[in-house]
C-alpha cells in the first residue's frame, strides 16, 4: 500500500520520492532547506561563471535549450541581464501548440539567436510509438532528445556553457548530491532524465537504426570534457518556483493559457505542447498520481495553499484522462485511441493498484477516500 507525505500530496510511489520516520517526503524537507542557502554567494558563483564564459571570446557565449514555457523565457531573461551571449536551442515537438509558438516567438524577440530543431516526423512517430508500447511512456524521445540536441549544438559551435532551467532532484525528490548539484551530466540525465535509464542506442535495431537516432544521441562525455563544455542548472543560482518564473516570464512578454491549464494545474505551464499530458497521464497508471499532484505540493511548500485545500481540489477534479490529446497522437500516431488505452492498461502497476471483484481497478488507502472509482 502506498504512504502518501504529511505534508504535500505525493505518494511514496513517486520515482526518487522517500518518506523519513515521521511520513515527511524528501522533497519537502528539502524545500525546508531553501531558506539556509546562501543564494547571494551562488548568485556571486554565476557572476563569475558568466565572467569566465565571457572571457574565452566565442561566438556565442551559451547555449540555451528553450521551448515555448515559462522558464524559457525566465532563463533567456537572466542569461541576457548577465551581458551573455546565447544560442537558443529548441527541439521541435512534433505536437507545438499555437500558444508556444507565440511564446517561442516572444523569447526571441527578446534578443537571441535560435535553431529550431526539427526531427525526421516519421522518425519520432514511430520513436514514440515504440517507448509508449514498450515503456510506457511517449516521453522518452523528447527527453532524450532535449538533454542531446543542445549538447550537440554547444559541441559543433564550440560554446562552453548550456543552461538548462531548474534541477528536478531538487524540486521533486532524489539523492542531496544531485539535488545541491549546480552540473547537469549524462549520471544525471540517466538518473533523472526522465528516460527510464535508456540511452538511443538502446532503441535501435533494423528498423529505427543509430543514424536514425542520431538527433537523440549526445556527444560522449570526453569530447564534451575536452571542449570545456559544462551544463548547468540555472535554478541552483537563484531560487526557482514556478510563480516567480511565471511573474518573471510575463514581465518579458510571456503569455499564459486563458482557456485554463492544459494539464495540471497551472494555466501557465505544460502549455507549449499537445502530447506532454499524456506522460503524466501514465503516471496515474504507474504510480497512482498526476501532474496536479506535483503542481499542488509546490504550492503547499511555497505556502499558497494548504494540504486540506490540495485534497478537495484533486476531490473537486477527479478523473484527469486527456481525451482531446488522446485524440491528437491518435492521429499523429496513426494509431486508434483504443489502442493507447489497451496498452496503457499493460502498465497498470500491482504495486499500486488492486482490482475488486468487480473488476474495478482502486488504489488501496487512496488519498481521497469516497473517490469514484471506474
Amino acid at each position: 500500500m502506498i504512504r502518501y507525505c504529511k505534508w504535500c500530496v505525493l505518494p511514496d510511489s513517486r520515482p526518487h520520492l522517500k518518506l523519513d520516520a515521521e511520513g515527511v517526503c524528501s522533497a519537502c524537507r528539502r524545500h525546508n532547506q531553501k531558506p539556509s542557502i546562501d543564494w547571494t554567494g551562488r548568485k556571486i558563483q554565476f557572476l563569475k561563471l558568466c565572467e569566465e564564459v565571457r572571457s574565452r571570446d566565442r561566438d556565442y557565449d551559451c547555449v540555451i535549450p528553450v521551448s515555448g514555457g515559462k522558464d524559457s523565457t525566465w532563463q533567456v531573461a537572466m542569461c541576457l541581464e548577465q551581458g551573455l551571449k546565447p544560442l537558443a536551442v529548441t527541439w521541435r515537438s512534433p505536437g507545438r501548440t499555437a500558444i508556444g509558438q507565440r511564446n517561442l516567438d516572444n523569447l526571441i524577440s527578446l534578443g537571441v539567436d535560435h535553431i529550431d530543431y526539427s526531427i525526421n516526423p516519421d522518425i519520432e512517430r514511430a520513436f514514440m510509438l515504440r517507448t509508449f508500447e514498450k515503456a510506457g511512456s511517449t516521453a522518452i524521445p523528447m527527453h532524450l532528445a532535449i538533454f542531446s540536441i543542445p549538447l550537440r549544438i554547444a559541441s559543433a559551435f564550440n560554446i562552453p556553457l548550456v543552461v538548462y532551467g531548474e534541477n528536478s532532484a531538487s524540486e521533486y525528490g532524489g539523492r542531496d548530491e544531485d539535488a545541491r548539484s549546480e552540473l547537469l551530466d549524462s549520471n544525471w540525465v540517466q538518473r533523472y532524465g526522465v528516460t527510464q535509464g535508456t540511452v538511443a542506442a538502446d532503441w535501435t535495431d533494423t528498423e529505427l537504426t543509430a543514424r536514425d537516432l542520431l538527433a537523440y544521441s549526445p556527444p560522449s562525455s570526453h569530447t564534451l570534457e575536452s571542449a570545456g563544455i559544462k551544463s548547468v542548472f540555472l535554478g541552483h543560482y537563484f531560487p526557482w518556483d514556478p510563480q516567480t518564473t511565471r511573474d518573471a516570464a510575463i514581465k518579458s512578454g510571456f503569455e499564459i493559457d486563458s482557456s485554463g491549464p492544459r494539464t495540471g494545474l497551472f494555466d501557465y505551464a505544460d502549455i507549449d505542447d499537445d502530447f506532454i499530458s499524456l506522460h503524466h497521464w501514465m503516471k496515474w497508471y504507474k504510480f497512482g498520481f498526476t501532474r496536479t499532484y506535483d503542481n499542488l505540493s509546490l504550492e503547499i511548500r511555497n505556502g499558497r495553499m494548504t494540504r486540506d485545500e490540495a485534497v478537495e481540489t484533486l476531490r473537486q477534479r477527479g478523473d484527469e484522462t486527456p481525451w482531446e490529446d488522446l485524440q491528437m497522437l491518435s492521429s499523429f500516431a496513426g494509431v486508434s485511441v483504443e489502442w493507447l488505452l489497451s496498452i496503457a492498461e499493460t502498465f497498470r502497476s500491482e504495486e499500486v493498484w488492486d482490482r475488486r471483484p468487480d473488476g474495478i481497478w482502486e488504489i488501496p488507502g487512496f488519498l481521497i477516500s469516497e473517490w469514484q472509482w471506474s
